[in-house]
C-alpha cells in the first residue's frame, strides 16, 4: 500500500463511489486492518466509530459492495472505494445512496448528468419487468425487438437531420430521443451500458 495518513484515532475517511453510475453511495471510515480486509476479500470493509469494530458492508443486509479499485487522494489522507453495489441500495434508510437530500432538506430524485445513462437503463429495466399499463417503454417493447430497433433507426435519422440543420435545441431534443431508444435496444439484447463504456475505456491510450 501507499503510505496513508491516518488521523489520531488511526482512521481515514472512505468515499464509496459507484463504478457503473459514478454516484457517491456513502462515506465512512476505515483503519489499516479494514483496508487490508477489503484488499484481501474484494468486498468493502469499514471501521465503525460507534461500535469500535470493523464491519463488512452488507454483512447483515445483503447490500454488499464489491470493490473494483481503491484510489488515494494527493495528500494520502482520504480514499475512494470504487464499488459495485450488489443490491443497489447503499443507505440504511433504504435509499440508493446516503446523499438523497439537499442542504435545504429537499429530496433528491433526479440523477446528475454523468449518471443519467445507466440510471435510464435501470428505469427501462424496471418498466420491462413490471409492465405498467401507462408505460411507453413497455408498450414499445411488447411490439418486439425489431420494432424497437426500427424506432432507434428512426430516431437516429431524425438526429442526423437535426445536425444537418444546425439548430442546437432540436439537436439536443432528437439526440435525447435517440439515446433513449439506443439504451432500450441494448437492454432488449441484454447488454449493460456499462459494457459499452468499458469498450470506450479500453480504447483510451
Amino acid at each position: 500500500m501507499l503510505e496513508l495518513k491516518f488521523n489520531e484515532e488511526g482512521l481515514i475517511p472512505v468515499i464509496a463511489q459507484d463504478y457503473r453510475t459514478g454516484e457517491i453511495r456513502m462515506v465512512a471510515y476505515a483503519n489499516e486492518e479494514a483496508i487490508k480486509k477489503t484488499l484481501e476479500t474484494g468486498y468493502a470493509h469499514y471501521y465503525s466509530r460507534s461500535r469500535k469494530r470493523i464491519w463488512k458492508k452488507g454483512e447483515t443486509s445483503g447490500e454488499l459492495q464489491r470493490v473494483k479499485e481503491i484510489r488515494v487522494d494527493c495528500d494520502g489522507d482520504a480514499l475512494i472505494y470504487v464499488i459495485e453495489q450488489e443490491k443497489n441500495r447503499a443507505c440504511h434508510t433504504g435509499e440508493r445512496n446516503c446523499f438523497f437530500r439537499t442542504i435545504d432538506g429537499k429530496s433528491v430524485k433526479k440523477p446528475l448528468p454523468f449518471e443519467v445513462l445507466p440510471r435510464l437503463q435501470e428505469v427501462i429495466r424496471e418498466r420491462l419487468k413490471e409492465k405498467p399499463e401507462n408505460s411507453y417503454t413497455a408498450k414499445l417493447a411488447s411490439e418486439g425487438r425489431e420494432r424497437v430497433f426500427q424506432k432507434f433507426g428512426e430516431e437516429s435519422v431524425e438526429t442526423l437531420i437535426a445536425l444537418m440543420k444546425g439548430k442546437k435545441e432540436e439537436i439536443i431534443y432528437e439526440t435525447a430521443d435517440m439515446l433513449y431508444t439506443l439504451i432500450l435496444s441494448l437492454e432488449m439484447e441484454g447488454i449493460d451500458v456499462k459494457e459499452v463504456m468499458e469498450e470506450l475505456i479500453r480504447r483510451f491510450k
